[in-house]
């Protein structure tokens, strides 16, 4: 396998049920990645034996548990490409997902990053019955999550890594801080993450945490204000052209 430039950033957390075929999405890409790190945030099931035993070019890095943000920074500050993508360890992509963002990107030399869109499904093991229903509309819809984004990595690094305060809604947070660094985002109209849904999703498991959505905006907010004199900044409205 030729090795690519970008470099992709797996985080689990007792993750071994979907994990094989997490890493199997991103190792099957039409434009290889040059490395994988599954970094595992101390789980105690088998994830990093998961990880293990795929071999080159997948890295199994484990750590104490610290939570999400500190497990994908970790991984962050280990990689070497040029480009820098994430994946949930749940979640899929489509096998060309890679080739067409590094296309879409090499295309337009102005823009920062690339989002695509993403299509949810429900995990075919559970009983339908007792399965999660997905909302009418929501099926496929752009797809403002680290799992459908690439970047390019030096313009990641000029926004800063995944503040850890938060235990949901990071990448909400560190997109808003992306947009206040001026950074230029493309979005495609092709559906390229696949996101699973489980009865076990993050969102579900941090109900208590959903606050952080809230200040996570006003911090956004007050910051614009700040940088304005007071004001809102012109077309910084949170959601405009982001979640």
């Amino acid at each position: 396998m030729r090795n690519g430039p970008v470099s992709v950033v797996i985080p689990v957390y007792n993750g071994e049920r979907y994990l094989a075929e997490a890493i199997s999405s991103a190792l099957a890409q039409t434009a290889p990645p040059g490395e994988i790190m599954v970094v595992d945030d101390g789980s105690t099931d088998g994830s990093a034996e998961v990880a293990r035993g795929f071999g080159a070019p997948v890295r199994s890095v484990t750590r104490p548990h610290a939570g999400l943000a500190n497990t994908l920074n970790h991984g962050i500050e280990l990689a070497r490409g040029a480009f820098l993508a994430f994946l949930d360890a749940d979640d899929l992509w489509v096998e060309d997902k890679l080739s067409r963002q590094l296309a879409a990107l090499r295309a337009n030399p102005e823009a920062d990053l690339v989002f695509a869109h993403v299509g949810q499904f429900v995990s075919p093991e559970l009983d339908p019955s007792i399965a999660p229903v997905i909302p009418a509309g929501v099926e496929v819809a752009p797809g403002y999550l680290s799992g459908a984004l690439l970047i390019r990595a030096g313009a990641f690094h000029r926004v800063g890594l995944f503040d850890p305060r938060w235990q949901i809604g990071n990448f909400i947070d560190w997109y808003l801080r992306a947009q206040d660094a001026g950074l230029r985002a493309l979005m495609l109209p092709e559906v390229l993450l696949r996101r699973r849904v489980h009865r076990n999703n993050l969102g579900s498991r941090e109900r208590g945490s959903r606050g952080d959505y809230a200040r996570i905006l006003k911090r956004a907010l007050d910051r614009r204000r700040g940088a304005s004199g007071g004001q809102p900044a012109a077309g910084s409205t949170p959601g405009r052209s982001g979640p």
